[in-house]
């Protein structure tokens, strides 16, 4: 069996997407599948090529054993909609002239967001003899709209149009929630949509071949403090403002400091928001290699995870909850539905609140203050959870069998 995975982030970048499809090819490959990737040069969270990918350098690399095609990007530090659609629409465009050289697949699997890949997916498949599986991370252009970032009407049924056109022609489907499946099912009842969730390398992080201690001593952290920990795209889907209104609401707690690590387009609103509310005891770090995260989870307390508070959150799972569970890391949820059915009811791995609460939320983290023992029962409880029921080796297992009894 032969798969190309196309997608616009892959690593060396560093983020959800990328370290999720990476680990499941080479747990596909171990399967003996003949994995091989098309993605762009990578650039991301900076918007800038990274240097070793210059002048046309390692346009073609071997990463963990698998195959990398690289395609040009257009990228630009603009946040404005026309630099956005640049970004994509210029890899739609090169993916599809890059992938027409390869060779013949029997699956090709496409990232999408961004859905505008749809386009190349599409095309590629069909050059390329390919079945296409269609996998979805986030409901796009449906978050687009509910969070406001698309108002325009005529795009956004353009955008909606291309959706079903994708969906149509998938020979299978796979959504990363079992809220996305049940979207999708719900509008198309007649295709084949498969539950392909995130999950975690437990063997990877394993807080008992970690020391946490240098990342508190290298950014001026006691082991009297406890520590409430973001770390991930700083962005509107989000709503981390939460978070600054919540540490205003407990500064006559001084052992209780909160670090939001990250970068993405709402990094500069809520450092401006630190400011004018003055807060001593939020902490904004840079994002570091995927390498560095397990020290960086044996470091802190309890990780916050929070959404806006909308229906369409109702089926998300953030991937920052897996990594945080398996360090023995418990959770401060912001997140309703099906997030707070896996980890809070089912698991006892944390506790939830009312998204964009941020009473609520202080409360919470107040209480924890007074009763730490409370963090490490929580977090026992979480790495057992995600090491039975999210274990990245049992996922692609799954989805290679089910690939190859559809074969």
């Amino acid at each position: 069996m032969k798969i190309l995975i196309l997608t616009q982030y892959y690593p060396p970048e560093i983020g959800a997407p990328q370290n999720r499809l990476h680990e499941l090819a080479v747990r596909l490959q171990a399967n003996g599948v003949e994995i091989e990737v098309l993605t762009a040069l990578p650039n991301y969270p900076k918007m800038e090529i990274q240097e070793a990918y210059l002048k046309r350098r390692n346009r073609e690399e071997i990463i963990d054993g698998i195959k990398v095609h690289r395609a040009w990007i257009f990228v630009s530090k603009s946040k404005g909609i026309i630099a956005r659609l640049l970004n994509y629409f210029s890899f739609v465009w090169t993916s599809y002239w890059r992938g027409r050289k390869l060779k013949a697949f029997d699956y090709l699997m496409v990232e999408s967001p961004p859905l505008f890949l749809g386009y190349t997916a599409m095309a590629l498949s069909k050059k390329l003899k390919a079945k296409l599986i269609f996998n979805v991370s986030d409901l796009w252009p449906e978050s687009a709209e509910k969070l406001g970032i698309v108002q325009n009407q005529l795009f956004l049924k353009l955008a909606y149009q291309l959706e079903a056109k994708c969906y149509e022609r998938a020979s299978l489907i796979t959504g990363q929630t079992q809220g996305i499946v049940a979207d999708i099912l719900k509008r198309f009842p007649s295709k084949e949509v498969y539950w392909l969730p995130n999950g975690v390398n437990i063997d990877f992080y394993n807080p008992s071949h970690i020391d946490g201690e240098e990342f508190r001593e290298k950014h001026g952290f006691t082991t009297a403090d406890i520590l409430f920990f973001y770390g991930g795209i700083l962005g509107h889907a989000q709503g981390l403002e939460v978070i600054l209104h919540a540490a205003n609401l407990l500064s006559d707690l001084p052992q209780v400091q909160f670090i939001l690590q990250g970068s993405g387009p709402e990094k500069e609103k809520l450092q401006n928001l630190k400011s004018a509310l003055k807060l001593t005891n939020v902490h904004f770090l840079e994002p570091v290699a995927k390498q560095e995260m397990p020290a960086v989870l044996k470091a802190i307390d309890v990780a916050l995870v929070p959404l806006k508070k909308l229906p369409l959150f109702e089926g998300a799972i953030p991937s920052k909850v897996f990594e945080a569970l398996a360090m023995e890391v418990p959770l401060l949820l912001g997140v309703d539905g099906e997030a707070r059915k896996h980890f809070i009811d089912n698991a006892a791995a944390g506790w939830f609140f009312e998204p964009e609460n941020e009473t609520a939320l202080a409360n919470c983290v107040r209480n924890l203050a007074m009763n730490p023992t409370e963090i490490q029962i929580a977090g026992k409880n979480g790495r057992q959870y995600v090491s039975s029921s999210f274990n990245r080796d049992q996922i692609a297992a799954s989805l290679y069998q089910r690939l190859t009894n559809n074969s």
